[in-house]
């Protein structure tokens, strides 16, 4: 956000609590990433910084698992047999805007380091180690409240936009915040050197994909993310219920979801453990408002759902591109109302709903998402939605067609499908419209 508004030639200030390079989760980026790092003239450091391509993306499942049972349609024609590896490649969907077959793996400390430095040098200036106490939202300015060592300040602004990722500062300071009423996702993660990725590569091509293995533990997860070219994150993500409250126990948690694919646990054992294990919660929320008169809420700081398809970044990224232009906009005609950023909240509620559809979808049923990804009828469809473009339309096709197969499942207790229905999102589109 700092980048976009200090190369439009804004003066603006990026407040940043954390000192960098630190550490960060969410390291696997979309395809629609790249029109943001085009716009800010970022995509040869991107290149310089020779972060792993990332030409698509698979789904593994054990061969005997519920993936290799035979699923009758409602005609012949439609029978299918779900695979235990589906895999989708970026090039096989024109993007508008991206020119490149591949978007990128990163690790987030030096990522996010590069683009803080960016901002710099397009003339946003940058003080680290701040913390933010409040924002003082007055009759006229507001101001923005902070310690400079034992020193209280305030510097005044034109407006504030809050990028304060799951820390989500004014949504707390505001009392905006509202818990998602089906998502209660947890995570457990670190860093392997030496992990031999052809385990599950079917070819060299895919030995950069991220990977998603599917757990028999309901509702889990592990993710697969290539960080250098013998460097690979590893995450478990569970629902809180199976989240044990020790560190220890989450650590044992941890191997024994792994252990639940031997494969994959077989060559974690022989690679090395870079790091502690790391742990996060608190995944998924909405806010009643993204914006107000002189604030904007951007990234994580205004929603979050699950990360199953990296729609953190995802997110985090797009928000700031569309955010921008109503900044720009508010500046120019010096009327810093809500209602000039109306444009940006209701593009971000759309591309929101849409990610969390989605997801929903993928949750209640996954060998539903197998069948769309490998139909040649619908396989573009889903790659659009994980390509990141999810902000256009009020109402995919694609999903609208997923649900519509999700309830016809739900309602027939003889089909076939029906005893694969997980129960996590049961309820999810009846409450996706309250958030």
């Amino acid at each position: 956000m700092g980048a976009y508004l200090a190369k439009a030639g804004v003066n603006c200030v990026v407040f940043e609590r954390e000192l960098f390079p630190r550490p960060h989760v969410g390291e696997s980026l979309v395809p629609s990433a790249m029109r943001v790092f085009r716009d800010l003239d970022f995509l040869g450091q991107m290149e310089e910084a020779k972060f792993p391509h990332k030409f698509g993306a698979a789904w593994t499942a054990e061969d005997r698992g519920a993936y290799e049972m035979d699923f009758k349609g409602s005609h012949d024609k439609d029978q299918i047999n779900p695979e235990s590896h589906v895999e989708i490649r970026f090039n096989e969907r024109q993007q508008e805007g991206v020119d490149r077959e591949y978007t990128y793996h990163v690790d987030r400390s030096k990522f996010d380091l590069m683009l803080l430095q960016h901002a710099n040098k397009l003339g946003a200036a940058v003080y680290e180690g701040v913390k933010v106490k409040e924002v003082d939202f007055g009759p006229k300015e507001p101001i923005v409240r902070f310690n400079m060592g034992s020193k209280e300040m305030g510097v005044s602004a034109r407006m504030v936009i809050d990028c304060s990722g799951r820390n989500t500062f004014l949504g707390n300071q505001m009392k905006l915040k509202i818990k998602d009423p089906v998502f209660d996702q947890y995570a457990i993660h670190t860093w392997f050197d030496g992990y031999d990725r052809r385990a599950f590569a079917k070819k060299d091509a895919q030995l950069d994909f991220i990977f998603i293995h599917f757990l028999p533990i309901s509702n889990t997860w592990i993710w697969q993310i290539p960080i250098t070219d013998s460097v690979t994150s590893i995450g478990v993500v569970t629902q809180k219920k199976n989240f044990a409250k020790s560190r220890q126990d989450r650590e044992q948690f941890f191997w024994e979801a792994v252990g639940t694919r031997p494969l994959l646990r077989e060559k974690l054992k022989q690679s090395d453990q870079m790091h502690a294990f790391k742990d996060e919660g608190d995944y998924s929320y909405a806010m009643k408002q993204l914006c107000g008169d002189r604030f904007m809420l951007v990234g994580d700081a205004g929603r979050f759902v699950d990360p199953i398809f990296s729609t953190g970044v995802s997110i985090a990224l797009n928000s700031a591109r569309f955010a921008h232009t109503n900044v720009l906009r508010s500046l120019e005609k010096n009327d810093f109302s809500r209602e000039g950023f109306s444009e940006y909240e209701t593009k971000l509620r759309l591309g929101t709903k849409n990610w969390y559809e989605f997801i929903s979808v993928y949750y209640r049923l996954n060998v539903l998402f197998t069948y769309f990804v490998g139909d040649p009828r619908y396989r573009l469809d889903v790659l659009k939605l994980l390509q990141g473009d999810v902000y256009d339309d009020a109402a995919p096709p694609v999903l609208e067609k997923m649900k519509k197969m999700v309830s016809e499942v739900e309602q027939n207790t003889k089909h076939p499908w029906h005893k694969l229905l997980g129960d996590m999102t049961v309820d999810a589109f009846k409450q996706a419209s309250q958030v």
